[in-house]
């Protein structure tokens, strides 16, 4: 947690990443006000578009020489992917999370940039770009929200009844429906990529079971915000989620607020 302490103690250093995911932000808009997305498919199936790759070398490039003493790892850029392996500290970006919500148009992605020390997230900041809203925080830290040139902190609230459980239509698995029953009385609180963690960081929300595959990318960030507002992702059996592993899938997961 040192570099994010660091983080949290520089403000120009703070302003700096701030601003610059902002811009990866402003770098997809400009795509997204454009009839050619430019979309192409990977290797694993899905697909990238011109957004993706712009906001990845905006990020990549202005990283190394804002912080060029920490590595980087980016889903846009396979061969950066071995870096866990001989670094504990090191930021880890998904450039565009919610590339299918890009394409469809529904303003569900974000911005995603995770700094990772000890197999951990310790900081991260989320934009969303189809209104400008940045979140950033860290586990012990604090977290904020910056809307509308306003600054407020988020603080998860305790779990109502009926619970608020966020969810996808698109991934609403037999697992996902079972374990939604089980928690008795719920309403459905539906969000897209890493804004399913955030509305639980922003009080709006208690728990987002994720029975279904995700990778490391789509969760660090906003996972350091939830924690900074007081909320926890843990695996379903309770123990802690894993960062660098050799595998980048995660397993499958449960976010929460306070009890």
């Amino acid at each position: 947690m040192h570099q994010a302490q660091a983080i949290l103690a520089d403000p120009k250093l703070l302003k700096a990443l701030q601003q610059l995911v902002h811009q990866a932000g402003e770098a997809i808009m400009q795509v997204y006000q454009t009839a050619d997305f430019g979309i192409e498919t990977k290797k694993d199936d899905s697909p990238v578009t011109k957004a993706d790759l712009d906001a990845h070398y905006l990020l990549v490039d202005s990283l190394a020489k804002i912080t060029p003493h920490i590595a980087i790892v980016s889903e846009e850029d396979p061969t950066s992917q071995i870096v866990p392996q001989t670094h504990n500290c090191y930021w880890l970006i998904d450039p565009l999370d919610g590339t299918k919500e890009f394409i469809n148009r529904n303003g569900q992605f974000t911005v995603n940039l995770a700094l990772i020390e000890d197999n951990a997230p310790s900081f991260g900041f989320v934009s969303t770009p189809i209104d400008q809203t940045l979140y950033w925080g860290g586990k012990y830290l604090g977290a904020w929200r910056w809307r509308d040139d306003s600054i407020e902190p988020l603080q998860t609230q305790a779990h109502r009844s009926p619970k608020r459980v966020v969810a996808s239509k698109s991934h609403l698995n037999d697992a996902t429906r079972d374990f939604i029953t089980n928690l008795g009385p719920t309403t459905l609180v539906q969000a897209g990529s890493s804004l399913k963690l955030l509305r639980i960081a922003e009080g709006e929300a208690d728990i987002y079971p994720r029975l279904a595959p995700t990778c490391e990318w789509d969760t660090a960030a906003a996972q350091a915000v939830l924690e900074g507002a007081g909320g926890k992702v843990t695996q379903v059996d309770g123990s802690p989620m894993q960062y660098g592993k050799a595998n980048i899938l995660n397993p499958h997961f449960v976010a929460s607020s306070r009890r």
